[in-house]
């Protein structure tokens, strides 16, 4: 058909110029899968851009903690609700002393607390603080006998290692609407407490070091409304006590 070298050349550069930027649009648009041992997150799951504030990854793949907590529980806790918390936090402090180098979201949760006008920003701020805590209070196979030193502790506070993990079980169970049940260390002693909403110890002078997350979001595609049954589940089988022990100062 008398198609010359040069002209074959030129047809081959024309239709990659053409190609490669519409590639890249469609790899940005739909995102690219990462597979993971035991199961899959998508890339756009982590926020990785230059905002102030970006969601740290999970510990775990989000079927690790299966059976207690569903890979599909996590995936809407960790990806929906505990990102949304980064990204409305992100929104509200563009611009203001809260964007600022070397501002933590400790900072922000103890310069907000109680303050009316700021609400927002401490909903957001620790509600993004409270769930990168909690994916760290589980783990995989947990729930077997603490550290020697934070044994010690319990049993000190507690009288023994049931007796604390029964007044967590009744602190998670009896809080009334949304919010969190927390051993803390205040001051020598441990204690158990429970919080609402966005709350935390921090803003209490207490030093948390476990955290059990009582919002519906975090047990009621799996348990609906059996809460006790979550409750126990999680700290038979999967509260991290290591992760506890870490915490102790």
């Amino acid at each position: 058909m008398g198609y010359s070298i040069n002209n074959i050349k030129k047809t081959a550069v024309l239709s990659l110029a053409i190609l490669l930027p519409w590639l890249a649009y469609a790899e940005q648009s739909h995102g690219v899968t990462d597979e993971k041992e035991g199961g899959t997150m998508k890339s756009d799951t982590i926020t990785r851009n230059a905002a102030a504030y970006a969601l740290p990854p999970l510990p775990y793949t989000e079927n690790a903690l299966e059976p207690v907590i569903s890979a599909k529980t996590i995936g809407f806790h960790y990806g929906k609700h505990h990102k949304g918390y980064v990204d409305n936090l992100n929104k509200l402090v563009e611009g203001t002393v809260f964007s600022g180098p070397g501002m933590t979201l400790e900072k922000i949760m103890t310069e907000t607390a109680g303050k009316a006008d700021k609400a927002a920003i401490f909903n957001n701020a620790a509600q993004a603080w409270n769930h990168a805590f909690y994916w760290k209070s589980l783990v995989p196979n947990g729930g077997s006998e603490p550290p020697a030193e934070l044994k010690k502790k319990i049993e000190a506070s507690f009288g023994t290692v049931e007796a604390c993990k029964k007044e967590l079980a009744d602190a998670a169970t009896s809080q009334f609407g949304s919010g969190w049940a927390w051993l803390v260390q205040d001051g020598a002693a441990l204690k158990v407490v429970k919080t609402s909403n966005a709350d935390t110890p921090i803003t209490k002078g207490m030093n948390p070091l476990l955290a059990i997350d009582v919002w519906e979001h975090a047990y009621y595609l799996d348990y609906q409304n059996r809460r006790a049954d979550h409750v126990n589940s999680v700290l038979d089988k999967l509260i991290n006590w290591k992760f506890a022990a870490d915490n102790l100062k």
